[in-house]
């Protein structure tokens, strides 16, 4: 955002520097591949075609290819010569003690390894062998066609393959999953085929870097008309490059990220534009034009978080990724006097405006950088690392920049630029790792009763779809004004948030109003210049009812629509109180040899709960100590909840009466509006979800 910037700071950029676009000039030369195809074992009657495809891809990419058998090329001054060792379906024992001491110390001094099929069923009783290729084959079923997942398109390897790729091989299963020493590059959908024995997690295709050099595997390559597939070769060339350090690429492991853009248009639905311009979608992939302007993500701010993501700028061009400002208000240059942006710029004169530079504030490691940078044209990955003010970005796995900052960017909104017309960037695969700054809270609008002034005609987009919890499913109104959408909490709460996850036709002007009788009305807030997107707003009132009345729509050719609509409060004074807690507890068994028990459940404390024993039916019963008028119960189940049960009631703990019966439960929190007496009140459980037992964190009644 080079140019608007500066004219914010009342001065005038004339353009970026006139310097040539970077090449990959910084990277390790490859000039030399070894391929070495030596079989103790099976051998696959493809090996002579890989051969012949790897010479053809040096010939049309600068590098010579040797081929071998023979295993005494493998020694200090001969593997020397070679940026990358090719062991091409090798099968069992193919290196004494001597050469394999000769290619751990080639691994050691920065050489690279590529492993194909077979070399994954190669030198079992070499462990650091093991850790190199890293998974030894277990089996495979039959040769059929199965869809290949495609987890990491940034990495030069992938980057040009379709987020779900379907081709015929012989599909490899491994004695243990590599996920977490390895990044997984692709994996396999093992419900499109049969033999798939790693449960769904099943990496085909992953690199790392290990024991000094770096490594890249796949386990294609079972048959020859693999080496005559186009996306196979150049996927092959890439781990080549990569293992050879010729091109970058982030190859740590990766775990526990949340997708924030997924490459669909459900998921780019969640975000927001803020001023001119925007992005089209297409394959997966976010394209900018015009601006400057902001796409970012308004449905929760972050706190200590890494946020990763794929970027790709044709030419010389220019964008940036935004970090720790508030809601901007429509207002794209807020971020930029709020927050903080990662610059991706090939050829700004200033060094604190180009690639992996905090935005004017602080340059990157230039060398380190330069090192890491695939040129324009190529994709690349960064990671953006925030703990409190601290501001840490990677690129293609490799720290270029570490700055502390000044502003109060510890709790704040991410987001992507698109700088203006001919500044062409793209992205894909926007992911975070790291909490929200609100916590989750119970939504008091989940599976409630809900109405409409209407119901868009001829649709399935019906009121409870907006109180559903699914963020697939929406309320869509008829196309006129107004509109309005009530839900029946159940009982009278304080009211102090409501969430609005507004569909592309989403109320531009509303009130949000709340009722004690569903007749009279008391507005809370009201929206004049809504944007759209998620509204997430304070309030402050006290009420059953909860209504979203819409006065007008921003699509004068559409309804309004609501993915999501979340009330938030704690029940009102007055009301019914919560009589469970710390009162005396019974149960039908406790877990075996575990501390869960029953007391757990009405100690208030989240962090602890009741488990029963692995087995249908199970019950916790609870003595509110006096004869009660029971208005909700509100269970806060753990991982192994109940799918099916009956809430009861009963006056001497002996008769018992229902006053909800749940057959599909999902688990989570149930907060429940019941009409029942008595003095005791028991969960009944006669179907588990799972096949550990139940568990519930709190068990809290309410009543009067």
């Amino acid at each position: 955002m080079r140019r608007l910037f500066m004219a914010l700071l009342g001065t005038v950029l004339l353009g970026s520097a006139l310097s040539a676009v970077p090449t990959a000039a910084s990277a390790a030369p490859l000039t030399k591949v070894l391929v070495f195809s030596k079989t103790a074992g099976f051998r696959h009657d493809s090996i002579p075609t890989g051969i012949a495809a790897i010479q053809q891809l040096g010939a049309a990419n600068g590098f010579t290819v040797t081929a071998t058998e023979d295993a005494n090329q493998f020694t200090t001054a001969n593997l020397a010569q070679y940026q990358a060792v090719v062991w091409l379906s090798t099968t069992g024992d193919v290196l004494n003690a001597t050469q394999q001491t000769a290619f751990q110390s080639y691994i050691a001094g920065g050489g690279g390894y590529v492993g194909v099929h077979a070399a994954a069923d190669t030198e079992y009783d070499w462990s650091w062998y093991g850790g190199l290729v890293g998974a030894y084959f277990a089996s495979h079923p039959a040769n059929q066609t199965a869809v290949v997942r495609v987890e990491d398109r940034s990495n030069v390897s992938t980057s040009h393959l379709p987020p779900t790729w379907t081709r015929l091989d012989e599909w490899y299963n491994y004695r243990t999953n590599p996920r977490s020493v390895a990044r997984v590059l692709a994996s396999l959908d093992e419900s499109t085929y049969s033999g798939g024995s790693m449960g769904g997690d099943h990496p085909i295709t992953w690199c790392q870097n290990y024991g000094g050099g770096r490594s890249w595997y796949t386990g294609m390559g079972h048959t020859q008309e693999t080496f005559a597939d186009s996306s196979f070769r150049q996927m092959l060339l890439g781990g080549i490059q990569i293992a050879a350090g010729f091109r970058a690429a982030d190859c740590r492991p990766e775990t526990g990220y949340t997708p924030l853009f997924d490459g669909t248009q459900a998921s780019l639905d969640q975000w927001r534009q803020a001023g001119p311009g925007g992005f089209t979608l297409a394959n997966g992939t976010l394209t900018s034009f015009g601006g400057m302007g902001l796409l970012w993500y308004p449905v929760t701010p972050f706190a200590d978080y890494s946020l990763k993501l794929d970027w790709m700028m044709p030419g010389d061009d220019n964008g940036g990724v935004f970090i720790g400002f508030p809601d901007p208000n429509g207002d794209p240059w807020q971020p930029v006097d709020t927050g903080h942006e990662i610059q991706i710029d090939a050829t700004d004169a200033d060094p604190t405006r180009t690639t992996g530079s905090v935005y004017s504030f602080r340059a990157p490691d230039t060398a380190l950088r330069d090192a890491a940078l695939n040129p324009p044209g190529s994709w690349n990955a960064y990671e953006i690392r925030v703990t409190g003010q601290r501001v840490e970005i990677w690129l293609n796995g490799v720290k270029i920049n570490d700055y502390t900052s000044t502003r109060a960017i510890q709790n704040g909104h991410v987001g992507v630029q698109n700088d203006g017309a001919g500044l062409d960037i793209n992205y894909r695969n926007i992911r975070v790792k790291g909490g929200p700054t609100q916590p989750p809270a119970t939504d008091l609008a989940r599976g409630k009763a809900v109405t409409a002034f209407s119901v868009e005609p001829g649709s399935a987009h019906a009121a409870a779809n907006a109180v559903d919890g699914n963020t697939a499913t929406r309320w869509g109104s008829a196309y006129a004004d107004p509109q309005w959408i009530t839900v029946d909490l159940g009982a009278s709460y304080d009211v102090n948030r409501v969430r609005l996850n507004w569909e592309a036709a989403y109320g531009r002007a509303y009130r949000v109003e709340v009722s004690p009788d569903n007749t009279t009305w008391t507005t809370v807030s009201t929206q004049t210049a809504s944007d759209g997107g998620v509204d997430d707003l304070t309030v402050s009132g006290t009420g059953r009812y909860v209504r979203i009345y819409g006065t007008q729509r921003a699509l004068t050719q559409y309804g309004y629509s609501l993915w999501d609509f979340n009330v938030y409060g704690t029940p009102a004074s007055g009301g019914p109180a919560l009589v469970s807690r710390n009162r005396p507890v019974t149960v039908s068994s406790v877990e075996p040899g575990s501390a869960h028990a029953g007391a757990n459940a009405v100690d208030g404390n989240t962090a602890t709960r009741w488990g029963s024993a692995y087995a249908d039916p199970q019950w916790i019963t609870v003595d509110l100590g006096q004869t009660r008028t029971i208005s909700r119960v509100r269970l806060q189940w753990e991982t192994a909840y109940g799918r099916q049960y009956r809430v009861e009631t009963s006056p001497d703990n002996s008769t018992w009466t229902t006053i909800s019966t749940q057959t599909a439960s999902d688990g989570g929190v149930d907060d429940l509006t019941v009409n029942g007496t008595g003095r005791y009140v028991r969960i009944y459980g006669t179907q588990r979800a799972t096949a550990w037992g139940y568990s519930l964190w709190e068990l809290d009644v309410y009543g009067s």
